[in-house]
């Protein structure tokens, strides 16, 4: 999938889905039903009715020009815009972006209770083997098994909090680079683009959302907590996919993609900030989204009139992609960090709690990393969302970092990591994994109210550290629970 922000993926020149491209082009299973809008991520995607190049009448080549083809078009065009323009809000059209990725889905059979009891003693199984490998005590409240479908009805609500702050900007970017004058002469033509922009948002998220409905082993799968808060879900129908070329028992790898979702779910259940921290980086990213005007210019000097295809040739240039900053690049990196320290942290926990019961676990466990790696759900949604792809070197240096705290601190100190964002080691410390680990374990006084270290800290920069009764108060606090951070640390 595309590299490129959300909103701006050029169109494939076949007109062929990412799974009909496997198959060579043959099959029409994904043609995306009566909307007229399952093409790819294209500016207008999905009129297959349009006239090509030569088919112009006058032009001296051969017509190919369908009347009836140009009528339907847009009957189906005027159809989607009265429903975009009735009961739907915001810059991405969410009904369109549901029903094609429904109408993308091969298959949406519910699971069977033999399944559903499977995933739920999993669940319960994972959550035993978790309990000594972990401080954090369970984050599920409720399991469940999803279909296809499921997963997209149940994590749609998040989704339009990724996507809002993304296309948002991107529609007000484009309404900002227009000249004033141009703005004048478009009149209610500005509405319509809007209305526009939301169909084409929501197409593209639609076709994307279908791919990963096919693809998901869990609510947690890419990383996010995209379902209910406190329900761990599978989709049985995904995994038994997934397990059919890994020689492994299906019971084995239901418990392991089990304990991968409670394990995820302890965490964005008891660091409260997580959540929030993740969803903040794509919201600045959003921000920082620009559209260089120059480029308008450009486009208005090299299409043809006289040629329909040349407008479609320069929007899969290139041309109109938004410019990354440097304060979208700095956002990208706390948020591709961020993941693979959540992603490396789950892989740790998971392989500690196990390793020693399921035979296949070393195994799965390289099956998952190079799934990410060779572009999994992950990968895709987040290429698609804001130019982001999870760097595989990242999330195994995390792991690696995780492993040398457990090594070296215990689970409880280890844990302790996530009581701040400030504590979390950044980019720098994933090159260097020793060097915060010996940090980490500097100081008793530290590890014992990691808080109260960040205050002293903060209060030294700001000239007040030196004998102030807050920073005594912190330093008591610390040497109260002196006994009790011993212990956990391990020491």
């Amino acid at each position: 999938m595309s590299d490129v922000p959300f909103g701006f993926g050029p169109q494939d020149p076949n007109n062929e889905e990412p799974d009909d491209r496997d198959k060579g082009g043959s099959s029409g299973e994904n043609s995306g039903g009566g909307t007229g809008f399952s093409g790819g991520a294209g500016f207008f995607p999905g009129f297959g009715g349009m006239p090509g190049p030569g088919g112009i009448p006058g032009s001296g080549a051969t017509p190919n020009f369908d009347i009836g083809a140009l009528g339907q078009m847009l009957t189906q065009l005027g159809q989607a815009l009265s429903q975009s323009s009735s009961g739907t809000t915001g810059p991405v059209n969410y009904d369109l972006a549901k029903q094609l990725a429904h109408q993308q889905l091969r298959s949406d059979e519910r699971p069977t209770q033999q399944q559903t009891t499977a995933v739920e003693d999993g669940v319960r199984l994972a959550e035993l083997w978790l309990d000594p490998n972990t401080s954090f005590p369970t984050g599920t409240h409720t399991v469940q098994v999803w279909s296809p479908g499921d997963w997209v009805n149940k994590t749609l609500p998040v989704w339009q909090r990724l996507c809002d702050p993304v296309a948002q900007r991107v529609s007000e970017a484009w309404l900002e680079a227009l000249p004033q004058e141009a703005k004048q002469a478009a009149g209610p033509l500005v509405s319509m683009l809007g209305q526009m922009g939301g169909l084409t948002f929501g197409s593209q998220l639609g076709n994307g959302l279908g791919q990963l409905a096919g693809e998901v082993l869990t609510s947690t799968d890419v990383g996010l907590p995209l379902g209910p808060d406190g329900t761990a879900a599978l989709l049985p129908a995904n995994v038994e996919s997934f397990g059919s070329g890994l020689d492994r028992p299906a019971s084995e790898i239901t418990v392991f993609l089990a304990a991968r979702e409670a394990a995820h779910h302890r965490l964005f259940s008891h660091v409260s900030w997580l959540r929030q921290q993740l969803l903040a980086a794509v919201e600045e990213y959003a921000r920082g989204i620009q559209i260089d005007t120059s480029s308008l210019e450009d486009l208005a000097s090299k299409v043809d009139p006289s040629d329909p295809s040349s407008m479609q040739e320069l929007m899969n240039s290139g041309m109109l992609e938004p410019r990354t900053t440097e304060s979208q690049q700095a956002a990208l990196g706390r948020l591709e960090n961020l993941l693979a320290l959540v992603e490396g942290w789950v892989d740790v926990v998971v392989a500690d709690a196990v390793g020693d019961r399921l035979p296949g676990a070393e195994a799965l466990g390289e099956t998952i990393r190079r799934r990410r790696a060779s572009g999994g759900p992950a990968e895709q949604t987040f290429a698609t969302l804001v130019g982001l792809q999870l760097r595989p070197r990242r999330l195994r240096a995390a792991a690696s970092l995780w492993r040398i705290l457990t090594e070296r601190h215990g689970v409880t100190s280890r844990d302790r990591v996530w009581d701040h964002p400030d504590l979390l080691p950044d980019a720098s410390d994933l090159d260097e994994p020793l060097d915060f680990a010996e940090r980490w374990g500097g100081g008793n006084e530290d590890l014992d109210d990691p808080i109260a270290a960040i205050r002293r800290a903060e209060a030294e920069e700001s000239g007040h550290g030196d004998g102030s009764d807050s920073g005594e108060e912190d330093a008591g606090r610390g040497d109260d629970d002196e006994d009790s951070g011993s212990s956990d640390n391990g020491r």
